[in-house]
């Protein structure tokens, strides 16, 4: 069993007692916790039975923090079909809920409200050959889930994962991920060579690729070192998950290149996620 944490950091531990929570609130126990850095790590926790939700989709998960919870919105990492769900985080040392959530360990309690919402989901895009998901930092959080989920492959031809980060290290969740799916007893052969993984970075000239995904885009570096031609609403379409900076500046490049932005109540050729955790 866990011992408590400091009051001022407490987290219900999970071989004990679950915390009273209202009823829209799931008290879920911490299975697995992994850093990759000082400044990310994911975790993964058990699934309520009765939770449902789409590949891409966030929630509002938390922790009681002295006697009050705090949440904060996180995309759901794990496929539809994960009989768990993961989650991948920056640490924020002041940061209201990073700086406790970055200390929880198995049996540890985490809360979560029992309704996903979000766009990045595949409902909101029509039709196309060819799917790409920009990324940056923490931003690959609900592509982790998508490329995961059959139901993109059967939607799209090809589908371009982009993940640009500062170092090399912070492109390593990204690399797990296409392992495990190299590895997966069905995923492997569904996915084949339909996926492809495009990281950068920015700050560690150690790295092959270097460069925001934005200057990419605009050199049309992106397509050469992929071997796919410019962006084309006929043919393509896109999902952007990352910093306020980049979302702007990516939406605006994909609309130059004529895609119409898309929403769940208006399916169109690319969708952003706003409600993203700081």
């Amino acid at each position: 069993m866990n011992a408590p944490a400091k009051t001022e950091d407490f987290v219900a531990p999970g071989a004990q007692t679950k915390p009273a929570v209202p009823d829209n609130v799931y008290a879920e126990t911490v299975l697995a916790v992994e850093h990759f850095t000082e400044h990310l790590f994911r975790f993964r926790m058990t699934r309520p039975a009765g939770f449902r939700f789409r590949s891409g989709e966030f929630a509002m998960i938390g922790l009681m923090v002295g006697d009050k919870p705090i949440y904060r919105a996180y995309s759901i990492a794990s496929p539809a079909w994960d009989e768990e769900l993961e989650f991948f985080s920056i640490k924020v040392p002041d940061g209201p809920l990073t700086s406790h959530l970055q200390k929880i360990k198995p049996g540890d309690t985490v809360l979560m409200r029992k309704k996903p919402t979000g766009t990045l989901v595949l409902d909101a895009l029509t039709p196309a050959k060819r799917l790409y998901m920009f990324s940056t930092g923490t931003g690959i959080a609900p592509f982790a889930s998508l490329i995961r989920d059959p139901e993109t492959y059967e939607k799209f031809d090809e589908v371009i994962l982009t993940h640009t980060c500062r170092e090399v290290a912070e492109l390593k969740y990204g690399f797990d991920l296409m392992e495990e799916i190299r590895n997966h007893e069905f995923l492997a052969e569904l996915v084949g060579d339909k996926l492809k993984h495009y990281p950068t970075v920015t700050r560690d000239p150690s790295f092959p690729q270097q460069g925001r995904i934005t200057d990419l885009i605009e050199s049309g570096k992106l397509f050469t070192d992929l071997g796919v031609p410019p962006l084309d609403p006929a043919t393509d379409r896109g999902m952007i998950c990352g910093s306020t900076a980049m979302l702007k500046d990516t939406k605006l490049l994909l609309e130059k290149a004529g895609l119409t932005e898309g929403a769940n109540n208006k399916p169109a050729e690319f969708v952003i996620e706003r409600a993203f955790v700081g």
